[in-house]
């Protein structure tokens, strides 16, 4: 199963994209989308950069594994918004991390709920805590009723992006006034009559 639209905008606004090598809120040196050394190369260290193609190709080869951590590790079925919401917590705590966690745990003995309250016990550093609340209502929250924030608190949930879909027509050019032909001569404006014609109608007319 892969993360749904949605679900990659809100992961994507939760991680930030920096393509400069800086160090996370616990000190791991981190790259483009949240890429550190153990989801595998490029080894991040202080100077690395990325070009914007380069940070979205790393995020594409990333996700990937984390998509599948949570594939395997709990039950088929989940809905799309439960699903991203699980591969967001996979994605900042770990694959390993997450394969062994009390939220995996309780979604393999069918418990939805409290597997829902178990995201919340991943609050170290306390600067997650927001965006755990956001994950914690994402898996519970159908996207059709609303879409996911970034972090609990923020102001607006992040918009739905826009599926592709196909280019937008060329602007019709105006088409071009029509000319006489080379050579043709203009149509003669009506001629006016001369001092001499107007002064004799003038004596005729007394």
């Amino acid at each position: 199963m892969d993360m749904s639209s949605i679900g990659r905008a809100v992961l994507i606004a939760r991680e930030g994209r920096r393509l400069s090598a800086y160090r996370d809120s616990v000190g791991i040196w981190t790259i483009g989308i949240g890429h550190t050394a153990a989801a595998g190369p490029p080894v991040v260290t202080p100077g690395l950069r990325l070009t914007e193609a380069a940070c979205d190709a790393l995020f594409d080869r990333d996700l990937v594994a984390y998509e599948r951590c949570v594939a395997r590790t709990v039950p088929a079925g989940l809905p799309d918004h439960a699903f991203d919401a699980l591969v967001s917590l996979c994605f900042n705590i770990g694959p390993a991390a997450f394969a062994r966690s009390t939220v995996a745990r309780r979604l393999r003995a069918g418990d939805r709920a409290g597997a829902a309250e178990a995201i919340l016990l991943w609050n170290r550093p306390a600067a997650l805590i927001p965006r755990r609340g956001a994950e914690y209502d994402q898996f519970r929250t159908p996207y059709a009723h609303a879409l996911p924030r970034a972090r609990r608190g923020d102001a607006a949930a992040i918009p739905a992006p826009r599926p592709p879909g196909p280019p937008l027509p060329a602007p019709r050019r105006p088409l071009p006034t029509a000319r006489p032909p080379l050579g043709a001569n203009p149509p003669e404006a009506p001629a006016r009559p001369g001092a001499w014609a107007r002064l004799w109608s003038a004596l005729r007319g007394r």
